[in-house]
């Protein structure tokens, strides 16, 4: 149990005052820990300190302030810098303090704390499988723990408990697979979408090939993703060497698909999608909860004003080829859901309801193969996503950042009105999930 003694005592701090670092520094206050500190770059210090003056977060001029002072230490940095970062900051840590991060790619932050930390210094890291602007209650948490104590390591369950998260323990190995798995080839899809609409100069809710349940879905989670920080997904997808294998077999299923697609080759095309379909879904058992609630539910979270009467069929080649990704390099996305974050769950959702949905998933084939009014949108998004796996495979941030801001600024304004249609679809299948784990 904690006790009031350990929260007035106990100094916890975090390097980096970007989302997530605030995130935690205010989740942490909240919670009713008194000695939390928080620091960015020197030059942001007179900055940090107004927009947290009147708040009990103590702000520090740099890494080393925190370093010699606090008993946990979080790195929440981008994962590009965290070598960098930890060592600079690093040799200075308090003698048995307990030191993670907060990278979305654990390998390379689990080497730069084993390598720049003293050897008297526990090393238990984290990651949140959500954004800032997520309800942290029962996400998950995933915990994993390099070299401490158990006194040590249940210090840093008791600390992270305030976020009401369900831990989940792994080995930062197991951690980059699985999110290689989930988010990098999901959010790779979602990119692909922004980028090939902006291509078109498309606005997707003016257009009826892009309204309904899973579309608005599709819409939804792109201007998310968009709206937020390019960094959180380049280092992801850069620096986890899993991640690229993943992102590019999605862009060749696009490619091969598509090419069956324009040569009307129906018998393979089907046969394809059978064979891929029957993999990832085959094995669910007829009492299987799905994901999603019904596409007239997902009607509700709409930025488009076009009646639903006048949507007409899409080929949904983002998801066909994204079950065609997995079936390909033999992945059981269902095997990955305890790390789920909502993006991937949504994304889940409305590919398991499009597989399990015999009509829809007809209409999806035929439009696939003889609608020629989309091919145009259908080839652009080959080609965005061709050229989203040649700058992971390149390694390049600078492409990266490129791709992903250009693209942003082409939707920005619709942001603020898609994040608060996101935040109650994100919140509408968390509830359902919680349901269903009840029952």
């Amino acid at each position: 149990m904690t006790t009031i003694d350990e929260k007035e005592t106990i100094e916890l701090g975090i390097i980096g005052a970007g989302g997530m670092g605030r995130f935690y520094a205010q989740r942490l206050s909240k919670a009713g820990w008194k000695r939390v500190h928080v620091c960015d770059l020197p030059e942001k210090y007179e900055k940090l300190k107004e927009d947290f003056q009147g708040t009990p977060i103590n702000v520090l001029p740099d890494g080393f302030a925190v370093s010699r002072r606090c008993d946990w230490i979080m790195y929440a940095v981008e994962a590009e810098y965290i070598s960098s970062v930890v060592a600079m900051y690093g040799p200075a840590t308090k003698m048995g303090a307990i030191v993670g991060g907060q990278t979305s790619v654990k390998q390379p932050e689990i080497d730069a704390l084993v390598k720049y930390l003293p050897p008297d210094v526990h090393i238990v890291s984290c990651h949140s499988m959500h954004g800032p602007g997520v309800d942290p209650r029962d996400q998950p948490l995933v915990v994993i723990r390099k070299r401490a104590t158990d006194e040590k390591y249940n210090l840093v369950l008791r600390i992270l408990s305030c976020f009401e998260s369900n831990f989940v323990h792994l080995s930062a190995e197991e951690h980059d697979r699985i999110t290689a798995d989930t988010q990098a080839v999901t959010h790779a899809a979602f990119l692909t979408m922004g980028s090939a609409w902006k291509a078109n100069f498309q606005f997707p809710w003016l257009n009826p090939h892009y309204v309904g349940g899973i579309e608005n879905v599709k819409v939804n989670v792109t201007m998310r993703i968009y709206s937020n920080k390019w960094h959180v997904y380049a280092g992801l997808a850069i620096m986890n060497p899993i991640a690229n294998v993943q992102i590019t077999q999605y862009a060749r299923s696009v490619a091969d698909l598509f090419k069956l697609m324009i040569q009307e080759k129906e018998d393979e095309f089907r046969a394809r999608i059978r064979a891929a379909g029957e993999y990832v879904f085959g094995g669910l058992q007829k009492d299987h909860v799905p994901i999603l609630l019904s596409d007239d539910l997902l009607d509700e979270f709409s930025l488009s004003k076009i009646p639903k009467e006048q949507r007409t069929p899409n080929s949904h080649l983002s998801l066909l080829a994204m079950v065609d990704c997995w079936y390909t390099l033999r992945l059981n996305p269902y095997e990955h859901m305890v790390c789920q974050t909502p993006l991937f769950r949504l994304w889940m959702g409305i590919t398991e309801y499009l597989f399990r949905s015999p009509t829809m998933l007809e209409d999806a084939i035929n439009a696939a193969l003889y609608r020629k009014e989309i091919r145009a949108d259908d080839m652009e998004f080959v080609t965005c996503a061709r050229g989203w796996a040649e700058v992971v495979s390149l390694g390049s941030m600078e492409a990266y950042q490129k791709r992903f801001t250009e693209t942003a600024q082409y939707f920005e304004d619709r942001f603020a009105e898609s994040t608060i249609v996101g935040n109650n679809m994100i919140a509408m299948i968390t509830r359902k999930t919680e349901k269903t784990a009840e029952q």
